[in-house]
């Protein structure tokens, strides 16, 4: 995740919205005073648009729901509940309110794909009606490194615009209670629920979450379905291995799995088939060899995170003031230059 995106994911960048409306200290006089200003109108607080939201039924009391932020899956039967990621708060709260026949019950397990924000802020609210929230054992420590930058980012920010009012910081993480380290399997009534861990790929503690019997495969950000992706490299990223996960996960899960993704473009959704997989696989293959190549045509950093869509992946492409891509390419580049 980039970092505008994990401010965004952690709240604090509406905060970071003041530092440009602050006043600044040491600036220059003008020559004469100026005249007397109007009183300032009172500030009117922006609110945000309601988030557009659908619970979606798949397969076998297995279903999504989309808000803001990472998809969330869900488990309702008559005998267990279960919810994949969290979103932001706002939205977990919209969630949780509507889970399609959950009628008050508690949740039986929360699982965390990975430690991003739009995937875990919503933990919070979910923690008081759920008997345990479950991770990959390295999702706690991603967490806490990725709450300490982002409160360095924002005191170094405030330093640099010397701002008269310390910008507020982000609330703490709410941390998974539950950690498991390659795989963890639970039992939910009639069904079955499997989480697995396929080492660094997006983050250094991605999972897959598997409902056998639906037969439905929750990868969270392990495929973004034809968008550029976040390739967090503090977080853990590494792209070689990402591509190798895409192949383990292919071979691991029944061909006519049903898969749900963390994120989607708005011509291919959030749901797919496996054939996704050797999509996102061979874009990512073709990103790394792309910058291999400029790098041994002797092109600097600066030079190769110029381009702004990759040729021949019409697909992936977006608008160049918000293009993901240059971020790919440079996390492509520090990882091959060993930066």
């Amino acid at each position: 995740m980039n970092r505008r995106e994990f401010l965004l994911s952690t709240g604090a960048a509406a905060s970071l919205g003041l530092l440009s409306r602050a006043p600044a200290f040491g600036q220059t006089p003008s020559a004469a005073p100026a005249p007397a200003a109007a009183p300032p109108a009172p500030a009117v607080p922006v609110k945000m648009p309601a988030p557009v939201t659908e619970f979606r039924a798949l397969r076998r009391n297995v279903g999504l729901f989309s808000g803001r932020g990472g998809t969330i899956g869900w488990l309702v039967s008559p005998a267990a509940v279960a919810v994949i990621d969290t979103q932001f708060p706002d939205t977990a709260a919209l969630c949780l309110a509507g889970l399609p026949g959950r009628a008050g019950r508690v949740i039986d397990a929360v699982v965390n794909t990975h430690h991003h924000g739009d995937h875990t802020g919503g933990n919070g609210v979910f923690k008081p009606a759920a008997k345990l929230i479950a991770a990959q054992k390295n999702v706690p420590a991603l967490q806490l490194a990725a709450f300490e930058r982002t409160k360095q980012d924002l005191a170094r920010r405030d330093r640099e615009s010397r701002a008269a009012t310390p910008t507020p910081m982000p609330p703490a993480p709410t941390y998974p209670d539950f950690l498991f380290g390659d795989s963890w399997r639970q039992e939910l009534g009639d069904e079955v629920m499997s989480a697995k861990f396929f080492g660094p790929a997006h983050t250094g503690g991605d999972v897959a979450v598997y409902f056998e019997r639906a037969n439905v495969v929750h990868v969270g950000d392990l495929l973004f379905n034809r968008l550029y992706p976040v390739t967090d490299r503090p977080g853990g990223c590494t792209l070689r291995h990402w591509i190798a996960a895409m192949e383990d996960i292919a071979k691991t899960y029944p061909k006519d799995a049903l898969y749900v993704y963390g994120h989607g473009s708005k011509n291919f959704g959030v749901t797919g088939a496996q054939a996704d997989l050797f999509v996102f696989r061979d874009f990512l293959t073709a990103l790394v060899e792309h910058t291999d190549k400029e790098i041994k045509a002797g092109k600097s950093r600066a030079e190769i995170v110029k381009l702004a869509n990759l040729p021949g992946w019409p697909d992936y492409h977006s608008d160049e003031r918000t293009s993901r891509l240059p971020a790919n390419l440079g996390a492509a580049y520090d990882e091959l230059t060993g930066a």
